[in-house]
């Protein structure tokens, strides 16, 4: 099939799983399209079945804001006639869905082919977002207008249907991860120079938004670090990184704390770390999360969200409720300072991975594109 990927290009989750998922695609044959505003960060590399197109978005001096979404509906119109597409899969409702449904009008009215849209949300397009009064009846509208609808977790599907009046139904298909990418062997040279001493290493990575909490990941660390030595990576960036390394020197914790910025590669970081923190005020699904579980690290997490569908509290790491600072704090220094547990924890951790592996994911999304095919042999 020739299936139109739009996403955004950014090291956020909804980014991440629409470029793995189209380079799991095409791997398996299908022409992929990916429309967005710059080439996505994890789209590295030539392969013959991926193409990418660049979103320009022409400015005057009439707008005071460019005007994005047109821009995108055109290029779309534009990709989807040239190429000969089969449909559009949306990744984030806002505002990709919207200007989806404008260039499936434009390209009916041209061709008289409607041309499938899929809209797969994400989290804050309809937790955050979505709920603004200003945008509340185009995500609605949408939504319901979309051939097809996905939600990455069970709860992010109730969710929806609690803000919005949707009148479709919404298919469950989960984030995945690829397992054989993230389960490595720790190197055991890299992890001497992190950690010199034979110090636990914790990790914490995300987009460092005020909804990750990081005055929590600071302060959970402080307790762990006061309780038995420990180093902590802190991968990613944001507007609450000066919050960060500002408690790193009133903690007094320098020499222990590492900003590593953003990383491409996290499975270098994973595979020597122990546990990684996520103490999250609402995660829609927790991709993180995964990818740390599929290099046998154990999550301590909130409750909160998609997230008790893949940590298994007690099982592969624990959950605790949202700023619940002390509980997550004795749940990581007991568990490592258990190593047979710490053992177990992380055995089981990768065991659950492997149930959101990629191999099983990917035929669900090609058995909901089979729905709209135009020939019966795709």
């Amino acid at each position: 099939m020739k299936i139109g990927i739009v996403c955004y290009p950014t090291f956020g989750g909804s980014g991440v799983l629409a470029t793995e998922l189209g380079k799991a695609l095409a791997e398996k044959g299908h022409e992929i399209h990916f429309i967005t505003y710059q080439q996505p960060v994890r789209l590295n590399g030539f392969h013959t079945n991926i193409f990418y197109h660049e979103v320009r978005v022409p400015t005057y001096p009439l707008f005071d804001y460019p005007p994005y979404e047109l821009a995108l509906a055109s290029t779309m119109v534009d990709v989807i006639l040239n190429h000969d597409l089969d449909l559009i899969h949306a990744h984030y409702a806002i505002p990709h869905a919207s200007a989806a449904y404008t260039a499936k009008q434009i390209v009916k009215q041209k061709t008289g082919r409607s041309v499938p849209v899929i809209t797969t949300l994400h989290g804050t397009d309809i937790t955050l977002v979505g709920r603004d009064k200003t945008y509340e009846p185009v995500v609605t509208f949408s939504i319901n207008e979309s051939d097809a609808i996905t939600a990455v977790s069970e709860n992010l599907r109730v969710e929806t249907f609690k803000h919005f009046d949707i009148i479709k139904e919404i298919e469950v298909i989960h984030n995945f991860v690829d397992v054989h990418r993230f389960n490595k062997e720790a190197v055991a040279a890299f992890r001497q120079v992190i950690a010199p001493n034979n110090e636990k290493i914790i990790i914490h990575a995300s987009n460092f938004r005020k909804i990750k909490r990081i005055d929590h990941v600071m302060e959970i660390f402080k307790n762990i670090h006061d309780a038995l030595p420990a180093k902590l990576l802190m991968v990613g960036d944001g507007p609450e990184r000066p919050l960060a390394e500002d408690l790193t020197r009133q903690y007094g914790l320098e020499s222990d704390v590492r900003f590593l910025g953003k990383q491409e590669q996290m499975e270098e970081l994973l595979a020597v770390s122990d546990v990684f923190l996520l103490p999250s005020e609402y995660e829609s699904f927790g991709l993180a999360a995964l990818e740390a579980m599929a290099a046998s690290t154990v999550v301590i997490s909130t409750d909160a969200g998609g997230l008790g569908e893949i940590n298994i509290h007690g099982v592969t790491g624990y959950t605790s409720p949202v700023g619940d600072v002390a509980k997550m704090s004795k749940n990581a220094i007991e568990l490592l300072q258990d190593e047979t547990k710490l053992k177990a924890f992380k055995q089981n951790a990768l065991k659950e991975a492997k149930l959101f592996d990629i191999h099983h994911i990917i035929p669900k999304y090609e058995k909901l594109y089979r729905r709209f095919c135009r020939t019966g042999d795709c």
